[in-house]
């Protein structure tokens, strides 16, 4: 049993299980993100490691292992070392510039799913079906809400997007974001680390509602209920 120490809605320890419990219907997209206290989703080597910590670790898993299938963006999942999971992987690329031998396609327990459109490269393709299932979502690019409504149509109801940040704007700007899970780490990052969103700024910002907000030591985690454009 994992507890963190929930200050919001109620105060008191809680199960991490039972505080990110997915509603019992419907399809779901849930983000999971970390920020330092300065806005920064990365440290000084750009990755999303260096500003977390054992408890945003222990999290980290227990949402893996509530939900159904993991999206990522090719750039982060390159990044970050994406290696095969309890759970299916799907990666979104849309010029397929992916390294298909990697463990990832290569050695998956569940056959990993690639996301992308029309106009990826037909040979880059091919190589791509002979290791993985792929979605083609989109013509001259990937069609995020396409690709969603893909997996809910494999019976993947519980979609965890762990970003990259201009996968996450994408998702929000289609209006097919429906949580944020947020770790506040207490670290100052400084510099110009970017942040959990990237991109153009969003034609209309999103409100959200806090549903949660957990603790452990310094570290603060929220979930946010997220409303549509």
């Amino acid at each position: 049993m994992q507890l963190l120490t929930s200050l919001y809605p109620t105060t008191g320890d809680v199960e991490v299980e039972e505080a990110y419990a997915y509603p019992p219907a419907g399809n779901t997209v849930r983000a999971n993100m970390v920020c330092t206290l300065d806005g920064a989703a990365s440290g000084g080597d750009g990755l999303s490691g260096s500003v977390s910590g054992a408890a945003d670790k222990r999290v980290f898993g227990v949402l893996r292992q509530l939900s159904d299938v993991v999206l990522v963006g090719a750039g982060t999942a390159r990044a970050e070392g994406y290696r095969p999971a309890k759970l299916p992987i799907a990666v979104v690329s849309g010029r397929l510039d992916l390294d298909l031998t990697a463990p990832l396609y290569a050695a998956a327990e569940h056959r990993t799913l690639v996301i992308t459109c029309a106009s990826a490269p037909a040979d880059t393709l091919e190589r791509a079906r002979a290791v993985a299932d792929v979605l083609v979502c989109g013509d001259a690019r990937v069609d995020v809400a396409e690709a969603v409504a893909a997996l809910h149509a494999r019976g993947l109801r519980n979609v965890l997007c762990e970003g990259g940040p201009t996968l996450l704007r994408q998702l929000a700007a289609a209006g097919v974001l429906d949580e944020l899970c947020l770790t506040i780490s207490p670290f100052l990052a400084g510099g110009g680390a970017g942040r959990i969103l990237a991109g153009d700024p969003l034609d209309v910002p999103l409100a959200t509602r806090l549903t949660h907000l957990l603790a452990d030591d310094d570290w603060l985690f929220a979930r946010y209920a997220i409303g549509r454009p």
